[in-house]
């Protein structure tokens, strides 16, 4: 065994050990604060809530661990035992060539799915069930799991073979080739996701003309936004859960509201929720996402050169030499990897939130922001009281507690 390979098992296991750590710490510290609601919410939040809140946190992030340790035990049944398999029996009937590689990409990747399938049936009809959000039926996750295969043998197939063409045609440089096609794809995703793919899983309307309707196109207007039209998705038939964004690049951006939220929010949350995406807009964070998209892809395709190399990751492991079993590796290696990096992209997306809430309370007063900020961690169970050392690592978002005492603190 090379050394190489010897890190790897390494990273997987340490990457699976540090994640059982920081849940672990989590729920513990979940469970601690469970029977006091914070000083600041007590007037907001009851204590039922808020146990149900800790309940649900705790239930959820120990799905999670188990979940964890579980990837990463796939990940070393992937490289020790079926990878070769895998190859094997394409290769029993396909000769070597592009489509062989690509063959054996979709065979490792459906696999995995079905491997991922357990978690994703307990956390829809056992835990979501459960807390009250799900609204799913099993005729309805089905139909989702095919439509998603759907899409992704259609866009993804494509793809594969356009790497696997490249990586043949340009021995040396053909990473930077399929990188500047990566970017393209995924812009091409972008513009194409709010108008062709979302419309596959959802229904979408325009927001009803009325009061609500009059007010956000006033802040539209204020705000210098300009988009295909305000819509509300049938989110309902899925969750309970509530949640707005918007979607798209350049002309074809949509502002999206879950029915969900519009049911339980009066029109000065909504307005708030809607100035706070319009921050993420005004402050550029879809560009700059994009941007570290491009720089971090680079950097992983320069990884990838060597992946599929005929002295890569295949070798290293002593597997068959085909690009699609390097491939393979390099998507089972990246987990751990970017696990690690996970504090500095979820940083960099907590200081965006922070930046758009700034700006919602610039354009319709901190009152609203804050209620709606409360009224969606109460609606959604999400806990008031997180470990830290784990919502550092691991939230996109700062604590509602946090958010809500930044624009306390922070008066415009």
């Amino acid at each position: 065994m090379s050394g190489l390979a010897v890190a790897i098992y390494a990273a997987i296991a340490a990457s699976a050990a540090l994640g059982v750590y920081l849940r672990l710490r989590h729920i513990a510290h979940v469970a601690r604060y469970r029977n006091a609601v914070p000083q600041a919410f007590a007037e907001l939040v009851s204590l039922d809530e808020h146990r149900r809140a800790a309940d649900y946190t705790i239930a959820r992030t120990r799905l999670s661990l188990f979940e964890r340790v579980y990837d990463a035990g796939l990940s070393y049944l992937f490289i020790l035992c079926l990878l070769t398999p895998i190859y094997a029996a394409v290769a029993a009937f396909v000769s070597d060539g592009l489509t062989r590689s690509v063959l054996i990409i979709a065979l490792f990747t459906a696999a995995a799915r079905c491997f991922a399938l357990p978690f994703e049936l307990i956390e829809t009809f056992r835990l979501e069930a459960k807390f009250g959000f799900n609204r799913m039926s099993p005729s309805d996750f089905i139909l989702d799991q095919l439509k998603t295969a759907a899409l992704e043998a259609l866009i993804g197939a494509p793809a594969l073979y356009g790497l696997f063409w490249v990586q043949r045609a340009y021995p040396s440089s053909w990473w930077i080739v399929a990188w500047a096609g990566f970017l393209a794809l995924m812009l091409t995703m972008t513009v194409l996701y709010p108008s062709v793919i979302a419309p596959l899983f959802n229904a979408f309307s325009p927001l009803p003309e009325g009061e609500l309707k009059r007010r956000l196109l006033a802040l539209l207007e204020k705000c210098g936004f300009e988009s295909r039209g305000l819509f509300v998705m049938d989110a309902s038939k899925r969750s309970s859960r509530g949640n707005a964004y918007f979607t798209g690049f350049g002309r074809a951006k949509r502002i999206v509201f879950f029915d969900t939220l519009l049911d339980k929010h009066g029109p000065e949350e909504i307005e708030s929720i809607l100035a706070h995406e319009l921050g993420h807009f005004k402050f550029g964070h879809v560009r700059q996402m994009l941007a570290m998209l491009a720089a971090i892809s680079f950097i992983g395709f320069a990884a990838l050169a060597f992946a599929l190399a005929p002295d890569g990751l295949a070798a290293a492991f002593n597997l068959p030499g085909d690009p699609a079993i390097g491939l393979a590796l390099a998507l089972i290696v990246k987990d751990p990897v970017l696990h690690i990096l996970s504090p500095v992209f979820a940083w960099r997306s907590r200081r965006a939130e922070f930046e758009a809430d700034d700006f919602a309370k610039a354009m319709v007063g901190g009152a609203a922001i804050i209620g709606a900020l409360t009224r969606l961690t109460r609606d959604n169970l999400a806990t008031l009281t997180p470990d830290p050392v784990f919502a550092g690592f691991y939230y996109s978002h700062p604590p509602v507690p946090v958010r809500i005492a930044h624009l306390q603190r922070n008066e415009i």
